[in-house]
């Protein structure tokens, strides 16, 4: 799955055939993949089970147990492979920025875009009661990434000198508040995340406003 993962497409009706030798990997994938559509349908770890997973695929049960002890391994399996595909994305975003500030506001401006499209799977990654019974520390890249985009504005002179860890957690603090706002109360009359998420960057980060 990429960070545009699609919609779900319709399950499997037929069985599939084995996989051929040494493409137990492949297999592995697959199951991952159909448990992410599953997760971002259902946003709900604990509503989804190894059987749904294994019609999605069009395989027996018994084959998902040989990857994946239980629900929890997968879903947390899942949701690190989500997290590096979505790091490869904010990666790509920043890439073609024509300053550390652009590159901020292009890796912000990704995550809320990603979100706003799998509310489910943003639901199961930061919200789900997996967060508690499991390490999910992988997450923490994100957020190191996230200070590091925050000091090079400082280090360019673009944003007031400071503590970049701190402005980092009140910025993902905030941006999270405003996407998880809109995830599970989307009936209310919400501004644009775009422009809810630039105020926060002039003024938790110290970034000027951007232009138009």
């Amino acid at each position: 799955m990429d960070a545009t993962t699609p919609a779900r497409t319709t399950a499997r009706t037929a069985p599939r055939g084995r996989n051929p030798r040494g493409q137990g990997e492949r297999l592995r994938a697959e199951i991952i993949d159909a448990a992410l559509r599953l997760l971002d349908e259902l946003a709900d770890d604990q509503a989804l089970s190894l059987r749904a997973v294994a019609r999605e695929v069009g395989i027996a049960a018994t084959s998902v147990y040989i990857h994946f002890a239980d629900r929890d391994a997968l879903v947390l399996a899942a949701l690190e492979h989500c997290h590096a595909d979505l790091l490869r994305a904010v990666d790509n975003a920043e890439s073609g920025a024509a300053d550390p500030v652009a590159a901020l506001r292009a890796r912000t401006a990704l995550l809320g875009a990603w979100s706003r499209e799998h509310p489910g799977l943003y639901k199961v990654l930061h919200e789900s009661t997996l967060n508690r019974r499991t390490d999910m520390s992988f997450k923490e890249e994100m957020a190191q990434r996230t200070t590091t985009a925050i000091r090079r504005c400082m280090d360019a002179g673009l944003a007031p000198q400071g503590d970049a860890e701190t402005a980092s957690l009140d910025l993902r603090t905030a941006v999270h508040g405003a996407v998880s706002l809109r995830v599970n109360q989307p009936e209310l009359p919400w501004p644009p995340l775009e422009e809810q998420v630039d105020r926060f960057l002039v003024k938790l980060v110290g970034v000027p406003p951007e232009e138009g």
